[in-house]
């Protein structure tokens, strides 16, 4: 009985969104170090993710402190959201998945406690299983995979785009995408402390304090450990990212491009939970965005600063020139950003999805993060 318990409260997380992970014993290991049974037998109302004040009243024995309590402590450990409705003003509070959701929750603060580093390991060890899941059935996960949408959009540098070339969508512009919002937060990078946790320090020494909370999720990141920051702030750290060899990532409500932007993340390759969990065979990198690397040969030098930079490994040289495998390239401009002869320029494709299935067992020794 205990054990069909914990897997109905993981499978009411895992439906609640994000990336697709299967239900194994180190997922239920997970939800019991991050749950107490009071909690996790409150998270069972949620049939629905999301839920007002009013309809958990009803559906709760709680009187009304006990479940201001709860709610209060469920929203503090990163389980569940609480936002105004923007139609009504009521309350609504939603029940979070695992990635992106609680993941960033638990460790967007930055503590180091016994409990986050217990946190951390847990994490690992399931993202361990996940791996050996994914391997051992390849073919048909990554086939499912194909059906979820892009687990994100990238966002270019800037600087790299030819605007007298190109009509540059808001969207595709940091500058205007960060205009867009009254109310920006910042947050410690999840990925990175996590990482840190488990004394594995970021290889790009990139700095923590990179990962963006927007608009009305940026309240409710202020009243858990976000930090408020004002625009121009907020465009000095993204340079400073940019100079590090992160990736802009943007993350859309309900993993839905066409919503509006919730988070704004800025990735390492050897940290990111996205970047690593191709790089260990666990999941495809599966992005959306609208340019592609284009280099001018006549200007390469074949140097491979660009190699070093790319975070999916789309670059390498040929015959001392950087050639680019375009069904690999995202887009980020890192390579143009970073290129000292100024040979790679980015050209506007139009919306693509980028799905690049994760390397095999047999391939994950030759790559290096």
């Amino acid at each position: 009985m205990v054990e069909k318990f914990w897997y109905k409260v993981a499978r009411t997380i895992a439906k609640a969104g994000g990336f697709p992970l299967p239900i194994t014993d180190a997922y239920i290991e997970l939800m019991q170090a991050l749950l107490t049974e009071e909690q996790a037998k409150f998270i069972l109302i949620f049939r629905k993710p999301k839920l007002n004040i009013d309809q958990l009243k009803a559906k709760t024995d709680l009187d009304e402190k006990s479940l201001i309590t709860m709610l209060n402590e469920l929203t503090h450990n990163g389980i569940i959201t609480g936002i105004p409705s923007r139609r009504t003003g009521i309350m609504v509070y939603t029940l979070i998945g695992l990635i992106p959701g609680i993941l960033e929750s638990t460790f967007m603060k930055g503590t180091t406690g016994e409990r986050e580093i217990n946190l951390a390991h847990k994490y690992e060890k399931l993202f361990a299983k996940t791996t050996e899941i994914t391997q051992n059935n390849y073919d048909n996960i990554i086939n499912q995979y194909r059906k979820f949408p892009p687990f994100d959009r990238i966002v270019p540098v800037e600087e790299m785009i030819d605007i007298q070339q190109e009509n540059i969508l808001p969207y595709e512009d940091v500058k205007k995408l960060i205009e867009t919002f009254d109310l920006i937060s910042i947050g410690t990078c999840y990925c990175r402390h996590q990482k840190e946790l488990l004394n594995d320090q970021c290889k790009r020494n990139a700095p923590k304090l990179t990962c963006f909370f927007l608009g009305r999720n940026a309240q409710f990141a202020i009243e858990h450990g976000a930090k408020q920051i004002s625009k121009k702030d907020a465009l000095l750290i993204l340079k400073e990212a940019v100079n590090h060899g992160l990736v802009h990532k943007a993350i859309h409500a309900n993993l839905n491009p066409e919503n509006v932007e919730v988070t704004f993340c800025n990735c390492c390759k050897c940290c990111c939970i996205t970047f690593q969990s191709y790089y260990r065979g666990m999941a495809p990198i599966s992005s959306l965005t609208s340019y592609l690397a284009n280099v001018d040969k006549d200007i390469c030098i074949g140097c491979s600063t660009c190699v070093n930079i790319c975070p999916t490994e789309a670059m390498e040289l040929i015959e001392m020139i950087s050639v680019i495998n375009q069904n690999k390239c995202i887009g980020c401009g890192l390579c143009a950003y970073h290129c000292p002869e100024k040979a790679i320029k980015l050209k506007r494709t139009g919306p693509r999805n980028v799905f690049i299935p994760p390397p095999r067992i047999e391939q994950i020794k030759n790559i290096k993060v």
